[in-house]
C-alpha cells in the first residue's frame, strides 16, 4: 500500500511538472521575439538573466517591466519584493507610483478634452480660472495649457523647495514666476496642478471625481485596468512599499506611506508596467485623439537647454534625436518610487519599468543600451 502511494505521488509530481512546462511553453509562445531597437534578437532568457543581474547589482527591492514591439506587449515580468519585511513578492497586481510619468497620461487626458471643445491649448488659463496665488504678477495671465504641458510657464517646479532668487524678495513658499511665460523652458509640477484645477472647474468636478472621469476617458479605452491618481481601496490592498537607499551599501530603507489623496497630475498616478504599456500602445497607434491633437503632443514645443536625456519637449513627453531615430520618453522620481518609459513611435517599440526604490535611473543607464543594441 505504501509503495502504491509513493508511486502515485511520483506520477502526480511528474504530471504537475509536465503541466507547468506546457503552460510555460504556451506563455512563451503567446509573445513574440524581443527585438532590440537595432533589430537584433534578444532571447527572453537573456532578458531574464540581464534583469536579475541588475536587480542583484543595484539591490532593487521590486520591479514591474514590459516591452512593446509592433504595437503589442511582447514581454513583461514582475520581479522581487513589493514589501521586503513581509516578504510579499511583486505580482501582476502590484501597484507602483508612476511619479512624474503621471504627467504624460494627464497630457493625453487634457488633449482629449481639447478634442471635445472643453478648453483650448492657447486660451490663457486665468480666463477659465484665476490663480490667486500668483495673481500679484500680471504676467501669469499669459499662461496657457500648451505652456503647462511643454514646461514654459515660468512657474517653479514646487514652490516649497524651488525657491526664488533672493533678489526678487519673494517670501519663502510663495508662488512666483522665474521668467515671462512662454519665453523659456523650466520644468514645473506647480503648473500641472494649476491646470488640474482648471480642468476640474470646467468639468464641475472635485479632484476626487476627476479621477473617475480620467478612468472613463483614458483608462478604459486604452485597457489600463488599474491606474489611479486618487488613493483607493485597490491601491491600499496591492501597493508596493517604497524604499530608499541612503548610502552606497545598498540597504533599502523603508519610507513612510504616502496616500496622495489628491489628483496629482504631476506625480500621483499609481499603476504597473503592463497597464502603462497599454497606454503607450495607445499613443503609438494614435488611439483616442484627433490627428491634430496627436501631432501637437509629439511636436517640438520647447527646446530643453541642458538635459542629457532630452532635446525638446512635446506635450507631456520629451524627445531626443538618436542614431535609431526620435526617442520619446519620460521618467519619474518620487524618492522611494522611480520609473522610466521610452519608445520609438515610428518603430512601434519601447519599454516601461517601475521600481519601489530610488535606483531606476541606474537601471535605465544599463537597460537602454542593452535594449537599443541588443548586446
Amino acid at each position: 500500500m505504501q509503495l502504491k502511494i509513493t508511486i502515485q505521488s511520483m506520477i502526480n509530481r511528474i504530471f504537475y511538472k509536465a503541466v507547468c512546462f506546457a503552460l510555460t511553453l504556451l506563455l512563451v509562445n503567446a509573445y513574440g521575439q524581443i527585438k532590440s531597437i537595432s533589430g537584433k534578437n534578444i532571447s527572453k532568457s537573456s532578458m531574464n538573466s540581464f534583469l536579475l543581474a541588475q536587480m542583484d547589482s543595484l539591490k532593487l527591492p521590486g520591479l514591474s517591466i514590459a516591452f512593446i514591439d509592433n504595437g503589442k506587449i511582447i514581454y513583461h515580468n514582475e520581479l522581487g519584493f513589493a514589501d521586503i519585511e513581509n516578504k510579499t513578492k511583486v505580482d501582476s497586481n502590484t501597484i507602483f507610483e508612476a511619479a512624474s510619468m503621471s504627467k504624460t497620461t494627464f497630457a493625453y487626458f487634457v488633449l482629449k478634452l481639447v478634442d471635445k471643445g472643453i478648453l483650448t491649448l492657447d486660451t490663457p488659463l486665468y480666463k477659465y480660472l484665476p490663480n490667486k496665488d500668483i495673481a500679484y504678477d500680471e504676467r501669469y495671465k499669459l499662461i496657457t495649457a500648451r505652456m503647462v504641458l511643454s514646461h514654459t510657464t515660468g512657474l517653479p517646479n514646487w514652490r516649497e523647495w524651488d525657491l526664488a532668487d533672493s533678489s526678487l524678495h519673494i517670501k519663502k513658499g510663495d508662488l512666483y514666476l522665474k521668467f515671462t511665460p512662454g519665453t523659456q523652458f523650466s520644468y514645473s509640477g506647480e503648473a500641472y496642478q494649476y491646470l488640474v484645477n482648471v480642468v476640474a472647474h470646467l468639468l464641475h468636478k472635485t479632484q476626487k471625481e476627476l479621477d473617475a472621469v480620467f478612468y472613463e476617458e483614458v483608462c478604459k479605452p486604452l485597457k489600463m485596468k488599474h491606474a489611479y491618481y486618487w488613493w483607493n481601496n485597490y491601491i491600499s490592498k496591492h501597493r508596493a512599499t517604497g524604499y530608499k537607499q541612503k548610502d552606497s551599501d545598498g540597504i533599502n530603507v523603508k519610507n513612510e506611506l504616502k496616500k496622495f489623496e489628491e489628483f496629482g497630475a504631476a506625480g500621483t498616478l499609481r499603476t504597473n508596467a503592463i497597464d502603462y504599456a497599454n497606454f503607450m500602445i495607445g499613443l503609438i497607434n494614435g488611439q483616442g485623439l484627433s490627428k491634430k491633437s496627436l501631432a501637437e503632443m509629439f511636436k517640438q514645443q520647447s527646446k530643453v537647454p541642458d538635459w542629457d536625456d532630452a532635446d525638446f519637449w512635446g506635450l507631456g513627453i520629451n524627445m531626443k534625436k538618436t542614431y535609431y531615430g526620435t526617442r520619446y520618453m519620460h521618467s519619474g522620481n518620487n524618492g522611494d518610487f522611480t520609473a522610466y518609459f521610452m519608445m520609438y513611435k515610428d518603430k512601434k517599440k519601447g519599454f516601461v519599468f517601475m521600481t519601489n526604490c530610488n535606483r531606476a535611473g541606474d537601471l535605465f543607464d544599463k537597460l537602454e543600451p542593452f535594449y537599443s543594441k541588443g548586446k
